[in-house]
């Protein structure tokens, strides 16, 4: 992996590219800017998100996990914060970074503004830079490992660089314990799995007359079972899929209890792995609210709001299954449907938040799925 350094004085960002032969540092390409947020040093996985509205559904999205994210879109902040938008209870990102921050921020819903987020969350940022540069640099280079500091610290040599690496997590992210949702009039019960879950697939739930119990990312198949679910939603979540192997190994369990399963994101590479597939990081993944998938069967495209660096390899699939959807852009798979189990994942947002509804007819695939399981329960 690369390795990329920033250092804010007031001012200075500073990408550094690392020579794996060597360990020691290579040519440097130099960003001035201006920080806000929080004062302070950090060190994380640099990658960009194209998204052009939406930044604070980006900020508290917990895939993010130990990531400096780049904003593509010019203008950050100009609408300001409202906490209607979260989609989780904290930031998990490392740290931000803009070209353009708006101090004065104009829309009714507006709470407080961005500057202030940050400091209220402990993520320091920086603005002012060429982020279209920068961005082109991860497009060649792949994701990169930075630091965002005020001061070239001493320690931040090379070997720390080359040895970071983002640990549990999905631990990080995962609720502690359970929590049931209820809904005045249920039709279904659904276990949300919990590796970092977006407010709005619960919502989404919701919304469709599900009761939800989420559960911690630790829970076994027994306890699962025991919540006497109609259907499991595998949320999405930060890391490499493949660092989870106890939730792979709960999750094939449940695969032969013939309850209906839909996995979003991690959730989606997880259950593949579960199913003998195989997954793989791309080179700089694809973040943001404008993403191209095209149903397979129908040959229609969709515009999708994304947010992951691995995918599951379209030469190693899961058994006994199909691919669904595919990228536009590189061709990844984006959607699996399983044949041997009532279960279909899919690499994309369908909540959408930020970014386009176009997908949230997946929701109601679910629900056609639980119906049906439901109806055969009762003839048999």
């Amino acid at each position: 992996m690369q390795s990329q350094i920033f250092q804010t004085e007031k001012c200075i960002a500073q990408p550094v590219t690392r020579n794996i032969g060597n360990g020691a540092f290579g040519s440097v390409l130099s960003f001035q800017g201006y920080r806000f947020g929080e004062e302070g040093d950090v060190t994380g996985e640099l990658v960009f998100s194209t998204g052009m509205v939406g930044y604070m559904e980006t900020l508290t999205d917990p895939s993010n996990l130990g990531q400096i994210v780049v904003q593509t879109f010019p203008l950050i902040g100009n609408y300001g914060v409202n906490t209607s938008d979260f989609e989780s209870r904290k930031v998990y990102m490392s740290a931000y970074i803009v070209h353009e921050y708006c101090p004065t921020p104009s829309n009714f819903r507006s709470q407080f503004d961005l500057d202030l987020f940050l400091k209220q969350n402990n993520i320091p940022g920086i603005y002012g830079i060429d982020t279209r540069a920068l961005t082109k640099k991860i497009r060649s280079k792949g994701v990169l490992v930075g630091c965002l500091s005020t001061s070239l610290p001493s320690h931040m040599e090379s070997a720390v660089l080359a040895n970071w690496t983002i640990k549990d997590a999905v631990k990080n992210v995962s609720c502690t314990a359970t929590k049931q949702h209820k809904v005045s009039l249920p039709k279904f019960h659904v276990v949300l799995w919990d590796f970092g879950a977006k407010e709005n697939i619960l919502r989404s739930l919701l919304r469709l007359d599900c009761d939800v119990t989420v559960v911690p990312s630790n829970t076994t198949s027994e306890e699962t079972l025991a919540l006497k679910p109609d259907g499991i939603m595998l949320s999405n979540g930060p890391g490499n899929p493949k660092d989870n192997s106890s939730i792979i190994r709960e999750l094939r369990k449940l695969c032969s209890s013939n309850i209906p399963i839909f996995g979003i994101c991690l959730g989606h590479q997880l259950l593949a792995l579960a199913n003998d597939g195989d997954t793989e990081k791309l080179k700089y993944g694809h973040r943001g609210a404008n993403q191209p998938v095209k149903d397979v069967s129908s040959g229609r495209t969709y515009i999708t709001s994304q947010n992951h660096g691995y995918t599951v390899k379209t030469d190693a699939l899961p058994l006994d299954s199909t691919i669904s959807y595919i990228n536009v852009n590189d061709g990844t798979c984006e959607g699996l449907t399983y044949h041997s189990f009532p279960g279909f994942s899919v690499q994309f947002h369908p909540e959408a938040c930020g970014g386009p509804h176009d997908t949230e007819f997946l929701f109601q695939q679910f629900i056609d799925l639980m119906e049906g399981g439901k109806k055969h329960a009762t003839e048999y």
